[in-house]
């Protein structure tokens, strides 16, 4: 019987030690605590089969979860009906290089931490809401990324410097809108992009020069002309409202384009036509003479010339003219012979007639004639300021005017009751209106912009509007009537972090960690969009607890932005 034992207990211990993935074999803390923490936010999902209190995805083989030796390097978990949402702390997956969610029903919003050396991202067709985080800029081994299928709204604040090893792009049946971001022009290896179905505007010249195999921007906003360099590709175009009619030529400078272009997505050799074509090019540029660019050398050239002599010839006019007067002046003084008298009035007749047309010929803002009758035309001429026109600001398209009428309706006619909070720039009041819509109204004070600063207002008011970020209070409308200055904010139902840090009551719940670290990342993000995505760049001078205004789901959004900015003095007003 002792023998009995002894030989299982060596038998196990041989099969144990045979056992490539044996218990010896475990995973990173971090990564198993990042999977565990996705497995949290996806509802726990029996279809998985991974265990309930499992810390061991590498070790025990999780479905979906690829490793390399103890770290986690895919998480492939497509079209098993998972629901919940993806969670933050994911940038703990250094060695993550795949993730693909696609074809389930996630929701929420794209956390703003990703796993930082992804190359493969996938979260098409689900459910997720909110934008395109600015932190994906961040990824540069990204390769390829498809976000489509999704709810994701406002402009796409990606900075794509960074991302020039990414070949495929999908954004495709979003509700994204805005133009395309400038930094598009960096994707130096992209051949793919699908930008369909969405809300973008204005032109797409900044896609004209990319290696571009297949474009598809159909059924979005687009406007101006389609680039010549995108008509020999696989493009798709329909459902815009492009320009009709020949295009305007390129700027000067610009190189031409090559009538036999073509986007490859790797270095290619050339062939022996093209070498004979770019052959017989040069011949013919050396059989035609003087090219087109020699004769446009040359007509500038002589228009420059022209203008020189024009000018010289000019000045020494009016020289001339100003000696003239100066002789007239002093032989004024002198007695004439008496057969000089009408020659002399005839030619102080043509000069002061002269000087008149002079007069009428130059700008409306020349002074009188100077007291000193030897002082020259130059002198005078160079002595003038020119008039400072101030330009003209209208309101923008993108937010709404109010009357005083309509928000004094609906906050009670600024009654106490409606009031919310006050802070440097003026009162906040609760503004319910008809249609059960309720806002936040902004009254600023008096003291921070005067009535006679309408302009000043409206200006500020252009500035405050082109900010769009989840994380950023934002401005709906406005009201600029009988000296009255209003802003009309959304309103967020929980009030400010102020509120929750010093006012709680027996209503009020203190904030949990979770909550307290949700705030402390969407101020960052607000932040970081109005130091380095918005242009031009916006400084707040204002952050403080009761600024940060808090959602039914307790998600931050930064209020009074851009105000200290735009405000005149506004660093006087927050001492």
């Amino acid at each position: 019987m002792v023998e009995f034992r002894r030989l299982l207990l060596c038998i196990t211990t041989c099969i144990l030690c045979w056992m490539p993935n044996g218990d010896a074999v475990s995973t990173d803390p971090n990564d198993a605590s990042a999977v565990r923490f996705l497995f949290q936010n996806m509802n726990s999902p029996s279809q998985l089969g991974w265990p309930a209190n499992g810390d061991d995805p590498c070790g025990q083989s999780w479905k979906g979860i690829t490793c390399a030796g103890n770290r986690v390097t895919e998480i492939k978990l497509s079209n098993l009906g998972l629901t919940g949402s993806l969670p933050y702390g994911l940038q703990v997956l250094t060695s993550l290089t795949s993730l693909d969610m696609s074809s389930n029903s996630l929701g929420g919003s794209i956390p703003y931490q990703l796993p930082p050396y992804v190359q493969r991202l996938n979260l098409a067709y689900n459910n997720i809401t909110g934008t395109v985080p600015y932190s994906i800029s961040n990824l540069t081994a990204l390769t390829d990324l498809n976000l489509g299928h999704n709810q994701l709204q406002q402009g796409l604040a990606v900075n794509f410097l960074n991302l020039s090893t990414l070949s495929t792009l999908d954004l495709s049946f979003n509700s994204l809108t805005g133009d395309l971001p400038q930094t598009m022009s960096s994707l130096s290896h992209i051949t793919t992009m699908n930008l369909q179905n969405n809300q973008f505007t204005g032109p797409i010249d900044v896609l004209a020069n990319l290696p571009l195999d297949n474009l598809n921007v159909e059924n979005n906003n687009f406007t101006g002309w389609i680039p010549e360099q995108l008509k020999n590709i696989n493009l798709q175009s329909g459902g815009n409202g492009w320009s009709s009619g020949s295009a305007p030529p390129p700027p000067p400078g610009t190189p031409p384009v090559p009538k036999s272009h073509k986007h490859k997505s790797g270095g290619g050799s050339t062939t022996s036509s093209d070498v004979g074509s770019s052959s017989s090019s040069v011949d013919g540029g050396k059989k035609s003479g003087i090219g087109g660019g020699a004769i446009a050398g040359i007509v500038i050239s002589v228009i420059v010339v022209g203008a020189i002599v024009a000018f010289f010839l000019a000045r020494r006019k009016s020289k001339k003219t100003s000696s003239d007067l100066e002789k007239l002046d002093d032989q004024s003084f002198a007695p004439l012979p008496s057969n000089g008298v009408h020659e002399e009035k005839s030619e102080q007749t043509s000069s002061v007639s002269d000087l008149k047309t002079f007069d009428s010929s130059a700008s409306i803002n020349l002074k009188p004639p100077p007291i000193d009758r030897h002082k020259s035309f130059d002198d005078e001429e160079f002595s003038k300021k020119p008039t400072i026109v101030k330009k003209t600001v209208t309101a923008p398209a993108n937010v709404k005017s109010y009357s005083i009428a309509d928000l004094q309706i609906a906050t009670g006619s600024f009654n106490v009751d409606h009031l919310v909070g006050e802070g440097s720039f003026g009162r906040v009041y609760r503004a319910q209106f008809d249609d059960g819509e309720v806002l936040a109204v902004k009254k600023i004070d008096s003291s921070v912009l005067s009535n006679d600063l309408s302009d000043d207002f409206i200006e500020i008011i252009s500035n405050i509007s082109i900010l769009h970020h989840p994380n950023v209070t934002e401005l709906v409308g406005y009201c600029s009537e009988y000296g009255q200055h209003l802003l009309v904010y959304e309103f967020h139902k929980n009030g400010s972090l102020h509120d929750f840090l010093h006012l709680s009551d027996e209503y009020s719940k203190p904030l949990i960690w979770n909550s307290r670290v949700k705030i402390a990342l969407g101020t960052a993000r607000a932040l970081e969009y109005l130091h380095e995505v918005s242009s031009p760049s916006v400084v707040h001078k204002n952050i403080k607890s009761a600024n940060i205004l808090l959602d039914a789901e307790l998600n931050p959004h930064l209020s009074d932005s851009g105000l200290a900015s735009y405000i005149p003095n506004a660093d006087q007003v927050m001492l």
